[in-house]
């Protein structure tokens, strides 16, 4: 593992107009024309596991991490996300993929859980550090509990919508947090500086587009109403293979995943 000592990363403000519209920051090198994110997708009564990678090309020790990672891209039970984080790039290799929010919301994830440090490769599930893919371990098994919200995406030209329903009698967290982003696979990279030096990188699930939700955009769930936001996607970025727009919500306590949805969406 490869560590590094935190610094703190301001975050922007996200505004939201009066039906929670957002749209995702602009991604280096894309093209111009958002994605269309066409259909529909229910999320499974059984909210899938969040497994999260932090990592970097800059990272010698980061290629297995991701190659471990690929083989949950397109599951149901499982949520991959590979969030590429910043703080190597000022070693010798920028990681075109890496961006200061992803960094952000590894370094939450630390003081979430009271470690000391940022490191690389670091693997959470269900909002807390986990190690077992070193071992070659299985994932633990998920929690067998209905969702207390029922999660539907569906695309609406350039924008994907998001609809939330509480379910009666099953009680919510008492504080939320949630956020969309785009899931991209089929990427790959000829690195030719810093600890990957001459190493082709192959990459799936990288975290594109990754915008929080204000947490009082999500007060009507606590009141038992239904919410609907929505989402416009930034275009695909060179090379992108299958794209999915994903939309998470946790517990903003624990970090465990309270329903999380996934949608196919074209480049």
């Amino acid at each position: 593992m490869d560590r590094v000592k935190p610094w703190g990363l301001a975050l922007s403000a996200l505004a939201a107009g009066p039906l929670a519209a957002q749209t995702a920051p602009p991604l280096a090198g894309a093209g111009a024309a958002p994605a269309t994110c066409p259909g529909r997708a229910e999320a499974p009564e059984r909210a899938p596991q969040v497994l999260e990678l932090y990592t970097s090309e800059g990272c010698s020790s980061c290629p297995p991490a991701d190659r471990w990672l690929a083989q949950f891209s397109g599951r149901s039970d499982v949520l991959p996300l590979a969030f590429h984080v910043t703080y190597w790039d000022r070693l010798g290799w920028p990681d075109r993929y890496a961006d200061p929010l992803h960094t952000q919301r590894q370094t939450e994830v630390r003081d979430r859980l009271g470690a000391r440090q940022l490191y690389t490769p670091q693997t959470v599930l269900e909002g807390r550090d986990w190690r077992g893919w070193w071992q070659g371990q299985a994932l633990p098994r998920p929690a067998t509990t209905a969702a207390p919200l029922a999660l539907s995406l569906s695309g609406r030209g350039k924008a994907v919508d998001v609809e939330l329903h509480p379910r009666p009698g099953a009680p919510l967290p008492a504080r939320l947090q949630a956020f969309w982003a785009v899931s991209e696979d089929g990427h790959s990279t000829q690195v030719k500086a810093g600890e990957n030096e001459g190493s082709l990188l192959r990459h799936a699930a990288v975290v594109r587009g990754y915008t929080p939700i204000p947490p009082q955009l999500l007060a009507p769930l606590h009141a038992g109403q239904p919410l609907r936001l929505s989402y416009t996607p930034p275009p695909a970025s060179p090379g992108a293979g299958a794209r999915r727009v994903v939309m998470v919500v946790a517990d903003g306590e624990s970090g465990r995943t309270v329903q999380a949805g996934v949608l196919a969406c074209g480049g």
